[in-house]
């Protein structure tokens, strides 16, 4: 599988791109059962639906999550970003799941890395996100992504406009979804099949959404930096495309 010109135009103009039918039938079946290790360790509480996560680390950068990236991920994460960067090897991944019956669909977006900040108070931002799908989501309200097409570019102007570090005072939203006011635009399911990898720009606006489904939704996410991005990351807030290769 290789990203296309039409593939990196579409990641530019709508900040998102799920890529269909990446992993194969094994490495499915490996990202299940990881998720299954991962979720015995940390399980939900008997009877829990909606959103349940865990936060596996790569201390010693090695972890079978992280193979599973470096197998699946990181050669299209590649191809989206400028070759002079290069991406980072994440240092987690966040174990997603949405338990049915969850009837729930999100308000409102939010962007990561705010709430808390660093300690120097600065935001944790990254230049995408990656989501390996590991159930089907090509129907909607099956635990897909909801996702606001283009505010990445709006953000980023906002941002442009009020200074980069705007951004870590969104840390003082109380809504929990925080996210500047600018036009949003229209709200979106990111669909796709199992065994599809999406990508999300940082600034894209996106939020979790229901599972009326008949399973449990699993994604593993991991949070990518282009090389060098937390030293250039007020420059990168302000010109989203910057880290990103052209069609």
């Amino acid at each position: 599988m290789r990203i296309s010109a039409a593939m990196r135009t579409t990641f530019r103009e709508q900040g998102f791109l799920v890529v269909p039918n990446v992993l194969t039938e094994d490495q499915l079946a490996t990202g299940r059962m990881l998720v299954a290790a991962e979720l015995e360790k940390h399980p939900p509480e008997p009877g829990h639906v909606g959103f349940h996560f865990a936060w596996p680390r790569f201390e010693d950068g090695g972890h079978p999550l992280l193979e599973l990236y470096r197998e699946a991920v990181a050669p299209l994460a590649a191809e989206l970003v400028r070759p002079e960067f290069g991406v980072d090897d994440p240092d987690f991944a966040q174990i997603a799941t949405t338990i049915p019956p969850w009837s729930h669909r999100p308000g409102a977006p939010h962007v990561d890395g705010v709430t808390p900040l660093a300690p120097d108070g600065t935001p944790y931002t990254f230049s995408l996100l990656a989501g390996i799908w590991l159930t089907d989501q090509q129907e909607e309200y099956h635990g897909n992504l909801h996702v606001w097409p283009g505010t990445h570019r709006r953000f980023g102007e906002y941002l442009a406009e009020h200074g980069a570090d705007a951004l870590a005072e969104l840390s003082k939203d109380t809504s929990g979804a925080p996210y500047p006011k600018i036009e949003l635009g229209e709200q979106v399911q990111a669909t796709g099949p199992a065994g599809s990898v999406l990508f999300a720009h940082y600034l894209l606006g996106h939020n979790i959404g229901g599972n009326t489904g008949p399973e449990r939704r699993e994604t593993i996410y991991y949070r990518l930096q282009a090389h060098g991005h937390r030293d250039r990351w007020r420059d990168v807030v302000i010109d989203p495309l910057s880290e990103f290769t052209e069609g």
